[in-house]
């Protein structure tokens, strides 16, 4: 950071140069560091313009459709070139799919049938899917007579054996979940994921593998589709959409098993033939084209935050030398107080609604209360930075996202200072 800057940021923002030095001094450490993830950059941006390029990408399909949707050569565009990206057979890319939770309902409820067997082999779901499988009279998987299973990790690993003792003749789907959710287990490499589902496979070929893919998307250089996964769901508002999708989620896959999600997204026969772009097409395109890089500056702010609370004694899930898979940071910040008022601080440099003070709130598919920071341009993408946490023990802040390395710096700057004027820290 030069001179200028830093005088720009004291003046400001108020930052002590106490939290400035610090900084500087993690960033110096990282230098290397952020060389090896350019690299990874480098290929997933080559690989979205190939994309681009093999299917021909005309200026035509970057506008909307209306009405039933029939005919939108742009949604069509959209979904070749998803289709190419994770080099699957199909893919379903819609804005009436709004999140993440929403595109692996559609996958469950899409293939799934009363007397099927759902394991989850990566632990306890997400906390917005719970209700999903397990609700009850609320039209859950269990409502359905679908049956449910989590194989908990041990010491953060998959317990393949557990895997193996409880498949059965019902099982006909897994579901991998890549990041660590409201967990501080460590997040799955596409590699080890890729082993998950040969183990699966060479048990039963026929059970699906479907994994959550969400947060994962372009931190390393191939996805889950490549390495068998039989389908793979994620939301546009988070890596995929670069920060400029304002909604929108995809799952892509097998094209017999996207055609049934399709089926549930809209109507059974009527499928992927419907559904309007609603708005302009060059958003998620323009989006998916900027993803590589954003989702750069994403990884390089994880790290970033890894290496400082390391520095400054906290517990961070994943250290500073651990191979990352999605761009989640967990910081344990061990009391309720704590972890409200770093959220607070970061609140404070969001480019909207930087005057308004988070608190917590009974969030809707939550069963504690959360507390959410950004101040984002669309409203809840994780892939602009953000931290939210559940108010409960061990109280964990969850940072996430960043379009600019800059932004999550001062961000990070901004909470720290917040927390040293409440002399919740202290420095070296």
């Amino acid at each position: 950071m030069h001179n200028e800057s830093i005088e720009f940021i004291k003046e400001q923002f108020n930052i002590n140069e106490k939290v400035i030095k610090i900084s500087q001094e993690v960033i110096e450490e990282l230098k290397e560091s952020f060389l090896e993830i350019d690299k990874i950059e480098e290929y997933n941006q080559y690989k979205v313009i190939n994309a681009m390029v093999k299917n021909e990408l005309s200026d035509y399909c970057l506008g909307e459709s209306t009405g039933y949707g029939y005919n939108d050569v742009g949604r069509e565009m959209v979904e070749k070139i998803y289709k190419s990206i994770f080099r699957s057979e199909d893919a379903l890319v819609r804005p009436q799919i709004i999140s993440g939770t929403h595109a692996l309902t559609i996958c469950l409820f899409g293939i799934l049938r009363p007397g099927d067997e759902l394991i989850s082999v990566t632990g306890e779901p997400y906390d917005t899917l719970k209700d999903v499988i397990e609700g009850e009279n609320n039209g859950s998987l269990k409502d359905f007579n679908i049956k449910f299973k989590k194989i908990d990790l041990i010491n953060g690993e998959i317990d393949f054996e557990s895997i193996k003792k409880n498949i059965n003749k019902n099982t006909k789907m897994v579901l991998i979940q890549r990041s660590r959710g409201y967990s501080l287990r460590p997040s799955l490499s596409v590699l080890e994921i890729g082993e998950i589902i040969k183990f699966i496979k060479n048990i039963n070929e026929k059970i699906i593998c479907l994994v959550d893919n969400c947060y994962g998307e372009f931190v390393e250089e191939f996805e889950p589709t490549e390495v068998g996964a039989d389908l793979c769901a994620g939301s546009l508002i988070k890596n995929p959409g670069g920060g400029i999708s304002p909604t929108g989620g995809y799952i892509t896959g097998k094209k017999n098993l996207v055609e049934l999600c399709s089926y549930k997204l809209f109507a059974p026969g009527i499928g992927k033939n419907c559904g309007p772009s609603i708005l302009p097409n060059r958003l998620i395109i323009q989006g998916l084209f900027y993803a590589p890089k954003v989702v750069s500056e994403a990884k390089k702010g994880a790290l970033f935050i890894s290496c400082l609370f390391e520095k400054l004694g906290f517990e961070v899930f994943p250290k500073k030398e651990e191979k990352r898979s999605d761009i989640v940071t967990a910081i344990l910040l061990k009391n309720k107080e704590t972890l409200i008022e770093f959220c607070k601080g970061l609140q404070k440099v969001g480019p909207v609604d930087s005057h308004v003070t988070p608190e917590p709130w009974d969030m809707p598919g939550y069963n504690h209360q959360v507390i959410m920071a950004g101040g984002s341009f669309v409203q809840g993408a994780s892939i602009e930075l953000s931290a939210d946490a559940p108010i409960r023990e061990p109280y964990v802040v969850y940072v996430q996202g960043g379009t600019s390395l800059y932004h999550i710096k001062l961000g990070i700057l901004c909470a720290l200072q917040n927390l040293y004027e409440k002399n919740l820290i202290e420095f070296p």
